[in-house]
């Protein structure tokens, strides 16, 4: 009987000692799995971050790089050949001017915009065009309407066709825009060895430096320096890009007679002018910063309405008081 006890007391601690050893070989192995797992995790983690630091590190050299070579030679790599290049090839920076219209709440003056078209008509007309501007356009702005007309009814434009199918010439009209110089661009070349006068609807806008620069062109024409040759048919003027210009100097003392007066000095008929073209590349300038101020008024108007109703709708609610009365309890 002891013998039977023991044999079957030994063979349940066998069982219990191999149930153990398999729960803690299997509690083992998922450690281990996962261990491996968070281990591989990190390990991916830290190689993910060290490649995109590599490709951070790579990225900003080659930047740096191109920024070099770009600052060194003028151009990007690989794009065309490196040239070397001189401050007199952008043209020589013009002062700042403080013309009249200049400010925020400041106007074209209008006496000046209308000397500055006698000063186009008579000399700047005969080869540089005006093509955005037409003659109802002067209406108000430096011309009466009946000045306007007269000038207008001076130039023959082709119209039609008639009842025949035939072409005609008629008088302008305060609806006709300024007549060009010349009938096309190859008569514009022609007539100006190769180069090309340009449209001054848009000039001082399509210019850098605008008004000043044009002035200053207008101005500075002066005889090369030594050292710098000019080739013939060519003139120097160092606002300019690359200071050789193909429109030789234009304005000189009493080269115009002022309606009103005003001495023609060269600066004065270049200040006209300029102020002129000014106006033409921005007709709508006096009525938009009209239009401004007017806008500027309404806004702040209704800015402040509307913080006063603001005050007085959300007065009432932002300053009450809420109390809480618990119940009391009776005993």
């Amino acid at each position: 009987m002891l013998s039977r006890l023991t044999a079957g007391a030994l063979k349940k601690a066998a069982n219990a000692g191999t149930t153990r050893s398999s729960t803690l070989l299997s509690g083992s192995r998922t450690a281990s799995v996962r261990f491996a797992s968070s281990k591989a995790s990190s390990s991916s983690a830290q190689s993910m971050m060290n490649s995109r630091a590599t490709l951070a590190s790579v990225t900003l050299f080659t930047a740096g790089s191109i920024a070099w070579y770009t600052h060194m030679f003028g151009g990007l790599p690989f794009v065309g050949e490196a040239h070397a290049s001189h401050l007199s090839d952008e043209g020589l920076h013009p002062a700042v001017y403080p013309w009249p219209h200049k400010g925020i709440l400041d106007t074209f003056d209008h006496a000046s915009i209308r000397r500055g078209y006698q000063v186009y008509r008579e000399v700047c007309a005969a080869c540089h065009s005006l093509d955005r501007i037409a003659w109802r356009n002067l209406v108000a702005v430096s011309h009466t309407a009946d000045e306007a007309r007269a000038m207008a009814e001076e130039v023959e434009y082709t119209d039609g066709p008639n009842d025949q199918g035939e072409m005609f010439q008629r008088p302008g009209k305060l609806a006709d825009y300024m007549p060009p110089p010349y009938p096309n661009e190859e008569a514009a070349r022609a007539s100006n060895a190769g180069a090309l006068p340009p449209d001054l609807s848009l000039i001082v806008k399509a210019r850098h430096g605008g008004a000043d620069y044009i002035f200053s062109l207008l101005t500075g024409y002066i005889d090369p320096p030594a050292g710098v040759e000019i080739r013939e048919g060519m003139n120097y003027n160092p606002y300019f890009p690359g200071g050789a210009i193909s429109m030789a100097r234009v304005l000189f003392d009493g080269l115009v007679e002022y309606d009103d007066g005003t001495p023609a000095t060269t600066s004065q008929m270049a200040k006209d002018v300029v102020t002129f073209l000014s106006w033409a590349s921005e007709p709508e300038h006096d009525e938009r910063k009209k239009y401004g101020i007017k806008a500027v008024i309404l806004f702040s108007s209704l800015f402040c309405i509307s913080l006063y109703v603001k005050r007085f709708k959300w007065n009432v609610i932002k300053n009450r008081k809420i109390i809480y009365n618990p119940p009391v309890e009776k005993h």
